[in-house]
């Protein structure tokens, strides 16, 4: 497949690197330093230039290129360049994006942009912030839908209020689906009467209050963090706060900026915003530290102020801090230096990428972490063995070993039933035994 990728930074080198040996690639960027760089680092055509410009996109080939990724550090340069490409050739476009707003407009309404599949940096980077401080005691944590539906992994202790119950029984959250038991190397897909056992790893997937209502019930004993501490009010600190206020949580939130702050205060009901100056160094002897549970440090686009300010926190008694990192080298630094999780929005955006041009048929792809099985969302077409007909019809014409978990239409979670009816259009997320994810995905 000849791929053109748009943007040669952290993101885009890093979706080349995993794909020159399998496709034609063609890069494209407006820094001739990196596009000469490029020639001798990777396997790769270079074309310099604006990627959304007509022009260059000429000069690239576009009428014979398979698919474009568009992945600079500008979201409306990616959205322009899917438009543009769309204009002149038959072409499968992905667009990077940071803003949310973005991705909820391009949920909820067909064909606009020009985008075919769209990744959100912030909104990967807002998940693994959350999982990082402890607030889930999931083994997986993934989300879709544009962050309404989450999936989670977890492992039943002898202790848990569902051992020993049946999936009937334990199946009493709002929107929400058990759809595997994984057991002993086994993937169990569970009908209303199949026993759950300690030992077992339960697979959910449903709307985020609900996946983590079950994991509080799941683990018993083990309080979720409830005195949590943001440092920064990046657009990724504020995605934070809102999935915090949305478990039910009040968080506290620092801001340096006095114009910021007063308009997060506005925009976050539940949230605690402070006009303070992360870099003092009288900032964490007033914070009272020993009291919080956790402390993410999501300040804009500066690491080394997020490493800081992380490692300040864990040494002023904080029990977790979370740092959210702008280079992908910097992962195993800074949990080697302390800080109990870093997480990189780059890094985390190259892979959503790459997996996406492995599958194209799929939104989002999650695997899980022992190789058993994916949890794939899929929009599905007037061609889908689902399409127009009751779930319970429709999973007969799909291998064993799949389960619709959640369903998205217009914006709105609809939680799976066997009458469920799928129309055209909708977004499905599916669990898939990982021997039979390609032939599920053909047949959807």
């Amino acid at each position: 497949m000849r791929v053109l990728i748009a943007g040669a930074g952290q993101v885009g080198t890093k979706v080349a690197a995993e794909l020159d040996t399998t496709h034609d690639i063609v890069m494209v960027d407006v820094d001739t330093d990196r596009t000469d760089r490029l020639d001798y680092d990777l396997d790769v055509l270079a074309v310099p230039g604006d990627s959304s410009s007509i022009e260059t996109l000429r000069a690239a080939n576009i009428e014979n290129t398979d698919m474009l990724i568009a992945c600079t550090d500008s979201d409306e340069a990616n959205l322009l360049t899917c438009a543009t490409a769309k204009s002149l050739a038959d072409v499968t476009t992905v667009a990077r994006v940071k803003d949310v707003k973005y991705i909820d407009t391009w949920d909820q309404a067909e064909n606009v942009f020009g985008v075919d599949f769209m990744v959100g940096t912030n909104l990967l980077t807002v998940a693994a912030a959350a999982g990082g401080t402890g607030l889930s005691t999931a083994q997986n944590l993934d989300v879709f839908a544009g962050g309404r539906v989450q999936m989670a992994k977890f492992k039943i202790r002898p202790d848990s209020t569902i051992a020993g119950q049946t999936i009937r029984a334990a199946d009493r959250f709002d929107s929400l689906t058990f759809v595997a038991i994984l057991r002993e190397g086994t993937t169990i897909i569970p009908t209303g009467e199949t026993r759950i056992q300690p030992g077992d790893s339960v697979v959910v997937v449903g709307a985020s209050g609900s996946v983590h209502d079950v994991g509080t019930a799941i683990t018993p004993g083990e309080q979720d963090p409830t005195n949590i501490l943001l440092i920064g009010g990046s657009d990724i600190g504020y995605q934070i706060a809102r999935l915090l206020e949305d478990r039910g949580l009040r968080p506290h939130l620092i801001e340096s900026d006095a114009d910021r702050a007063r308009e997060l205060s506005e925009r976050l009901s539940a949230t605690t915003v402070r006009t303070k100056d992360p870099g003092d160094s009288d900032f964490l002897e007033n914070e009272r530290m020993t009291d919080v549970d956790a402390v993410v440090a999501a300040l804009e686009s500066d690491s080394d102020e997020n490493l800081l300010a992380a490692l300040r926190a864990k040494r002023k008694g904080a029990d977790r801090a979370v740092a959210v990192v702008d280079n992908g080298e910097y992962v195993e630094l800074f949990e080697d230096a302390g800080v109990d999780a870093a997480v990189n929005p780059l890094r985390a955006t190259a892979a959503e990428i790459i997996d996406f041009v492995r599958d194209q048929g799929t939104l989002n792809v999650a695997l899980l972490d022992d190789n058993q099985a994916e949890v794939i969302e899929i929009q599905i077409d007037t061609n889908s063995v689902l399409a127009d007909r009751p779930i319970r019809e429709g999973i007969h014409d799909l291998p064993e070993g799949v389960v619709v978990g959640a369903v998205t239409r217009n914006g709105s979670l609809l939680t799976p039933r066997g009458d469920t009816v799928i129309d055209p259009g909708d977004n499905a997320v599916i669990f898939v035994d990982s021997d039979v994810v390609e032939e599920t995905i053909s047949r959807l």
